[in-house]
This record gives C-alpha cells, sequence and structure tokens, in this order.
C-alpha cells in the first residue's frame, strides 16, 4: 500500500472542503482498502467521514425515507420500516456480502463499489477502468461475471451491488453535497455507462460527497428479489432480478423491474414494464418481455449463458411476483 496523508472530517462541510483530486472519502472501507492494498487505488489523501452523524434511517412527511449514506447496510435491512414498506431493499441487502461486511459497509460506500472485473484487479492486465487507453482484457479473456447489456467496446464490467438494484426499483434518488451546495440525483441517472470512458463511473464532481438516499413513500404490491449466484452466500450476481408489482382484477396494474449482473449499473428497461402493464400475467407475456429485456444482449464468449439465464430467472420473478393471478 503506498503513503497517504489521513483526515479526520468533523463535519460535512469539511469533508467536502477537503475533497478533491487525489483524495477519497472512506467509511467502512470494504472495497476501498482491499483495491489500495492491491494498489489499483492510491489516493494520496484518505478523508474519514465515520464522525459526520450520517448513520439515521428519517422518516419524511410525504411518507417517504431519508437513508443517511453511514446507516450500515445490516441496520438498514432490519430496520422495521425498510422490512415492512421496502421489504425488495432489506432482502437484496440480505442477500449480499456476509454478515460481518453487512455490519460495516456503509450506503453510500455500497453504491460506489467498484467492479469486480478480474482485470480491474490485475494491475498487470489491461484495463480502461483502472487505466484509460490501455485496453479491456476481458473482452477476450475469462468474463463469465461481467456484462451483456449497456457494454461498450472498451468495457464489459458490471456493477457489483445488490443494494443499488433494490432502490433503483423502488425510484430512489441520491443527495449529494459539494462546494456548489446540495443536490438529488435519480439513481437511475446517477451512473454512467462506460461508452469510451469506462473509467468515468458516476456523475459526481471532484469532492463531492453522498449524504443520503431518498426513498420515495412505500410502493406497496408484491416485493421480490431473487439472485442466481455460485454459491448461496458470500458470492456476487451473475443475474439478479427486483420487482415490484400489483395485481388487481387478474391484470398487472403497475410493475417495476431492476437487474443486477448484467450491465455497469443497475439496470431498468422502462419498456419491460410498459409491455406488461395493464396485460394478465401468462407465461407468454413474461417470455415476451424476457425478448424485449434482452434484443440488445451481448455475450463475450464465457458469459453467453447469462441471456438465457437472465431469460427463465425474469419469467420465474414474474410468476413469483403474480402468483395466482398467472394464466
Amino acid at each position: 500500500m503506498k503513503s497517504f496523508d489521513y483526515i479526520r472530517a468533523t463535519s460535512v462541510a469539511e469533508a467536502v472542503q477537503a475533497g478533491g483530486t487525489g483524495a477519497r472519502y472512506i467509511a467502512g472501507g470494504t472495497n476501498l482498502l482491499d483495491l489500495m492494498k492491491l494498489e489499483v487505488m492510491a489516493p494520496d489523501t484518505l478523508i474519514d467521514i465515520t464522525r459526520l452523524g450520517l448513520d439515521q434511517i428519517e422518516e419524511l412527511d410525504n411518507g417517504g425515507l431519508r437513508i443517511g449514506a453511514l446507516v450500515p447496510n445490516a441496520d438498514l435491512a432490519a430496520d422495521m420500516r425498510v422490512r415492512r414498506g421496502w421489504p425488495v431493499l432489506s432482502r437484496a441487502l440480505l442477500a449480499g456480502a456476509s454478515g460481518q461486511l453487512r455490519n460495516k459497509a456503509t450506503t453510500g460506500g455500497n453504491l460506489l463499489q467498484r467492479t469486480r472485473c478480474y482485470y480491474f484487479y490485475d494491475t498487470a492486465a489491461p484495463c480502461n477502468k483502472r487505466e484509460p487507453g490501455s485496453g479491456c482484457a476481458a473482452m477476450e479473456g475469462f468474463n463469465r461475471i461481467l456484462g451483456v447489456l449497456g457494454t461498450s467496446d472498451h468495457c464489459i464490467a458490471t456493477h457489483p451491488s445488490d443494494m443499488a438494484v433494490a432502490m433503483q426499483v423502488l425510484d430512489a434518488e441520491v443527495e449529494i453535497e459539494g462546494k456548489d451546495g446540495t443536490r438529488r440525483v435519480e439513481l437511475d441517472e446517477f451512473y454512467r455507462l462506460p461508452g469510451d470512458t469506462p473509467h468515468i463511473e458516476t456523475v459526481l464532481a471532484e469532492g463531492e460527497l453522498i449524504t443520503a438516499v431518498i426513498l420515495p413513500p412505500a410502493p406497496g404490491g408484491k416485493h421480490v428479489y431473487q439472485k442466481v449466484r455460485d454459491r448461496a452466500s458470500y458470492a456476487f450476481a451473475l443475474v439478479s432480478v427486483a420487482c415490484v408489482a400489483k395485481v388487481e382484477g387478474g391484470v398487472l396494474e403497475d410493475i417495476s423491474l431492476a437487474f443486477g449482473g448484467l450491465a455497469p449499473k443497475p439496470w431498468r428497461n422502462r419498456a419491460v414494464e410498459d409491455l406488461l402493464k395493464g396485460q394478465a400475467p401468462s407465461e407468454a407475456l413474461f417470455e415476451q418481455a424476457a425478448e424485449t429485456l434482452l434484443a440488445e444482449a451481448k455475450g463475450h464468449g464465457s458469459n453467453d449463458f447469462k441471456i438465457p439465464l437472465t431469460r427463465r430467472t425474469l419469467v420465474s420473478v414474474l410468476g413469483e411476483a403474480t402468483k395466482g393471478a398467472a394464466a
């Protein structure tokens, strides 16, 4: 690990003022410290934000929730308000990592996890995300865990978070503090697709700090989170699906879907939701939804299996979400 300066911030304003080029914020450090040990990341300065008081879950006047950026994943998953009103989020959190990591990992840090692409972690391999312009070893290499949607000729890495997939399906917003004040960004707009700049992963400007995630009022309906992985625990998703569905009178009145393990960001395709809304659930409809989702999917060899796996997983999730209503 390369040497670095350390600052313990006592306020959000102090943290933001100290942030900038060469600086990184640290809270739980469950991903950052690993990357620093491997010298994949080598910040000049670490800014400790653990004492900023951003560890509360607050009810909002509109019925939503404000989740502080430092709320541990374990606490968020166990919160009774989340379990009752936004259960897909609790289930997604419990599907991630291990109990020990969930105790330490934070809400803001979870959103900012880096990809688990093997070549990103291997400093001897070319990686456009780690070293822009060096190439992408994954494209022709072992890419079993990597993306089939939203990728580019420069990068096929996937975003690893389970929590972010659930927050995507819930239409969450990210609250950001910077030198110019506070702003909110829809989670769907927070992440950037790789294009020809895969090293730029979010819309965060230098020095900006995530302070909270805002959830809209509880959506009701049936909540499902299904994660397909190589092991029953402590493994990242090959494919995951978050679903919130409302069935009335035998018809899908409303539905939201988000996907993990497939793309550089938590993936959402509104055309799939529009196709399903107002329709009577049936396996034929579910297969059509899967075809729409995967119309532009592209495998790269060892991850080709993800395309039929996603199809089967989506059909299974839709069946569970509409159980008793499907024709």
